[in-house]
């Protein structure tokens, strides 16, 4: 299990997943959870049942909610325990294109555009689109983005796009209803100090990025993921590395969503970013990863941006970490 393709699904076995089990150097790794369909194991994939999963001597088994997305991280330990060297961190209606592939852990092609934050969709469109999770007070920026070319950069995680129905939050999806394709463009990295989303859906990471894989559970469905991530860039940079960007390599039929209960559990994107970020910024670090991400997150409980229940979750992470990665 050199490389792992983690998802969490309770649906019976999708289109996408039938189509990630197909690709033979790849071990698609289902976590199930209470109100999943099994899904019978084969030599590319392996499914994670409740009953599974209490067997795999995991602290963060019991700390983890049922129910819920975030019964995820199961499964990147799991991977990291079988051996992973790349964890493809997707969802069960992303499925790729014939061209889907992983891209070598490097990139010299710099964005270099002002401000803090980067809306990488006006990059690879023309499109006004935005990425959830980025700041509502920034989406009517129009400018192009800029690169330049730089030596080789190493990237710790590359956040691949999706086409169709992008990873946008549900005030785009309340104003637009429309299908989206982005451009085929040549891969980009972000500097350090520039920051954009991104998701759970499209998502390379690299061996020396797992300690940052770990999706935050006390906080709303669609902030876990967008809060993990502005928290992984500011610890790849501390790490030498840095988050990338590419071309649409899956499309997304999108399961179900009631658009005004997503509205709800994105409030607190739209309300706790910039704290989250000014902290991040403010928030001296040092070389351990996995001490860093304690720290961070000791931090943002000790400024009221998430509850006390996120910090025993975090610490039997951190407590499987060490073993899995020995």
């Amino acid at each position: 299990m050199k490389k792992c393709i983690v998802i969490t699904t309770i649906n019976e076995k999708t289109k996408a997943i039938t189509e990630f089990e197909k690709f033979s150097d790849w071990h698609v790794v289902i976590v199930g959870d209470k109100k999943s369909k099994p899904i019978e194991n084969n030599v590319n994939l392996t499914y994670l049942s409740v009953q599974d999963q209490k067997k795999l001597g995991f602290s963060i088994v019991d700390a983890l909610p049922f129910n819920h997305y975030t019964r995820k991280n199961i499964g990147y330990l799991y991977a990291m325990r079988e051996g992973a060297e790349v964890i493809y961190d997707t969802d069960d209606d992303n499925i790729p294109y014939d061209y889907w592939n992983l891209l070598p852990f490097q990139c010299g092609n710099l964005v270099n555009d002002g401000g803090d934050f980067v809306n990488i969709y006006r990059y690879f469109s023309d499109e006004f689109v935005w990425p959830r999770g980025f700041p509502l007070d920034l989406i009517r920026q129009k400018e192009k983005i800029s690169t330049e070319s730089t030596d080789a950069l190493k990237v710790g995680v590359w956040q691949g796009l999706a086409d169709l129905d992008p990873d946008v939050d549900a005030i785009y999806r309340l104003l637009f209803d429309k299908a989206l394709k982005f451009k085929r463009k040549s891969p980009v990295v972000l500097p350090q100090g520039k920051y954009c989303p991104f998701n759970s859906q499209n998502t390379f990471w690299t061996k020396e990025a797992f300690p940052f894989l770990y999706l935050p559970a006390a906080v709303s469905f669609r902030f876990t993921d967008i809060l993990r991530g502005f928290i992984a860039q500011r610890l790849l940079w501390s790490a030498g590395m840095h988050l990338g960007f590419h071309e649409a390599t899956v499309y997304q039929e999108r399961n179900v969503h009631n658009l005004m209960k997503d509205f709800n559990e994105e409030i607190e994107c739209y309300q706790k970013t910039r704290s989250v970020i000014d902290l991040l910024n403010k928030l001296p670090l040092k070389s351990n990863p996995v001490e860093n991400l304690q720290k961070v997150y000791e931090r943002l409980h000790s400024e009221g941006l998430i509850p006390s229940d996120e910090l025993s979750i975090v610490q039997a992470w951190c407590k499987d970490l060490t073993k899995v990665m020995k």
